[in-house]
């Protein structure tokens, strides 16, 4: 496989911490300590759940990166310990440039170590971007790389904690009057040692490489704040082949129109083809202010990028999720919501892009590459292998039909519907309101979820799980959960626990739900607290195997949500641990 093979010669994405497939809450700019309290405070009253909130260039004393601007941010670890002490985190936005002030620290040691590119005399470069006079760091250099990295302890980041992560934006090196808005190809850096002018390349040769040599230092930098024990997050805007090994990145600056909702998709699932699964779209669109109804979209769609951010430029009126009021605020709650539901099973993907470099948000000829109604389709995705994605992407639009691949059998989630269902009632046309986003569960999958709503991904760590069994035409089904600390780097000692889930037939009346570990060290007393059956037909009696304890079943809703049909058998708390090898018996009647 193409992926597998890409990965062995570029590294596989590196696996995230939790938090960072999460919600994040970003805006240019939330202006000062009280504002990021009130956002913060929003999340809560309104019940929508968020994980990291962010600071755009303004914070920072004159575009100065790793300040504080002391009138609107006059204690920052105060701020960030009141995030983090409801369990979130927070970003700040650092860029390559320097702003070329002599009473800069920064500045000023860059300049003595001889530490910035040169232009083509050899002076250092001086170009223009948000803090004016700037000049860049040569992170082509490791010597330049190594001191970047020291620059995120806490000593030198004044203000920062163990809770606060980084943004590198504009560091493909953006520079305002510049050729092409960046360097000019004769610009010099250090190849070797600094100061050896034998080793100096021209920009022109490393000009794609270095937004990812920034990338890298700035995630070493935060893995040695941590002494090597914490994943780093950093976003960055400018990629190279191996960035997937550093951290995630975005599309840039987009724009509220339906245009740019429905573009998100070719844009994330190409970059996820080029090995970048760790990747997204500004929700909403960065310029410009999104109605009611776009937003919503937006949301319901932004729920399946592998990064999902809210974002917005600061000339862009306020949109935080509940600013619209409802029903559009229920509605963008319940996309969220659904992200951190789905949060075991996307976790689980990653696992697979940190192991074998698989994409996360595919096309759908991915997975379906013998039919060729697929192969045009940029309206519809896979997430994985198991879930499949036909948001609405037009204004006003009361039905969608999304392409069902030939020979697959599909359960429309959370109704439980089969499809597809015949052109003779009505064909696979699927009505929608501003609710409903279509969204299918592929007949064979398990997919892992975790239905409590919770503030943040950290809140629902001790929280049960929920299966979602897709039988297929013969009865199986199966998937896998992959569990660990979420933030550690102790998976790679083996503390971690990968569980494979199957149905199987065992006679014509009675199916087997097994589960087990097939991988890792990890024993978690999490349990399974509901278990959900498509498309098995009638269940007489559900009991433990070997024990014959009999469970309580019923025919119930996929999801507990008003309005969901009854389409499904529950299995309630059947009271297995995630992590024991277990057994459940599925007593049926004969078809």
């Amino acid at each position: 496989h193409w992926w597998r093979q890409y990965a062995q010669v570029t590294s596989p994405t590196s696996l995230p911490p939790l938090f960072a497939i999460a919600y994040h809450q970003c805006r240019w700019n939330y202006k000062d300590e009280a504002d990021v309290a009130a956002v913060d405070a929003g999340f809560d009253e309104h019940d929508i759940p968020y994980d990291v909130l962010w600071l755009d260039i303004e914070h920072t004393n004159g575009k100065r990166y790793m300040t504080w601007d002391s009138r609107h941010f006059p204690s920052p670890r105060r701020m960030q310990e009141e995030i983090a002490a409801k369990r979130r985190r927070m970003v700040t936005i650092v860029d390559p440039h320097v702003k070329r002030d002599p009473g800069f620290p920064m500045h000023k040691e860059a300049m003595e170590k001889n530490l910035y590119v040169k232009d083509k005399a050899g002076k250092d470069f001086d170009g223009w971007c948000w803090p004016g006079s700037s000049s860049y760091l040569d992170v082509v250099s490791k010597e330049v790389r190594d001191w970047w990295a020291t620059k995120f302890s806490f000593e030198d980041y004044v203000g920062s904690t163990s809770n606060l992560f980084i943004w590198n934006d504009m560091n493909e090196p953006s520079v305002f009057n510049g050729p092409e808005v960046t360097m000019q190809k004769d610009n010099l850096h250090w190849g070797g040692a600094v100061g050896d002018a034998s080793s100096q390349v021209e920009h022109r040769d490393v000009h794609n490489a270095f937004g990812l040599y920034y990338h890298m230092a700035t995630a070493e930098g935060l893995r040695r704040r941590s002494e090597g024990t914490q994943r780093p997050f950093v976003l960055s805007r400018a990629f190279f082949s191996g960035t997937q090994k550093v951290g995630p990145i975005w599309t840039g600056d987009n724009t509220a129109d339906w245009d740019h909702l429905a573009v998100s998709i070719p844009m994330l699932t190409t970059l996820s083809l080029t090995g970048l699964p760790f990747s997204g779209a500004d929700v909403g669109g960065f310029f410009n202010n999104p109605d009611a109804e776009l937003l919503t979209r937006w949301y319901q769609l932004g729920t399946y990028y592998p990064f999902f951010r809210g974002h917005a430029h600061q000339e862009t009126k306020r949109r935080e999720p509940w600013l619209f009021g409802e029903p559009y605020t229920g509605h963008i709650r319940a996309a969220i919501r659904e992200r951190y539901a789905l949060l075991p099973y996307i976790y689980t993907l990653f696992w697979g892009a940190a192991k074998n470099g698989t994409g996360i948000m595919n096309p759908m000829w991915v997975e379906f590459p013998q039919d060729e109604s697929t192969f045009a389709l940029e309206d519809q995705f896979m997430i994985g292998s198991s879930i499949m994605v036909a948001p609405v992407l037009k204004a006003g639009v009361s039905a969608v039909t999304p392409v069902f691949p030939a020979g697959s059998t599909w359960y429309h989630f959370p109704s439980g519907e089969a499809f597809p269902r015949g052109w003779g009632r009505g064909g696979n046309t699927v009505r929608v309101n501003l609710g409903d986003v279509p969204v299918f569960y592929r007949a064979g999958a398990i997919v892992p979820r975790r239905e409590r709503a919770r503030r943040s991904s950290d809140a629902m760590t001790a929280d049960p799980y929920t299966l979602i069994v897709c039988a297929d035409d013969e009865d199986n089904a199966e998937g896998v959960l992959y569990l660990d600390d979420g933030s550690s780097y102790a998976f790679e000692q083996g503390a971690y626990a990968l569980v494979r889930f199957s149905l199987a037939r065992e006679s014509p009346t009675l199916l087997k739900l097994s589960g087990g570990v097939v991988d890792g060290t990890l024993d978690s007393e999490l349990s399974i607290e509901r278990i959900v059956l498509l498309g098995v037909g009638s269940v007489t009696k559900v009991a433990l195997a070997g024990s014959g304890e009999e469970l309580t079943s019923f025919s119930g809703p996929a999801l507990m949500r008003t309005g969901v049909p009854a389409n499904a058998v529950v299995i309630k708390k059947p009271d297995v641990r995630v992590t024991s090898s277990f057994g459940i018996d599925i007593e049926v009647k004969a078809s």
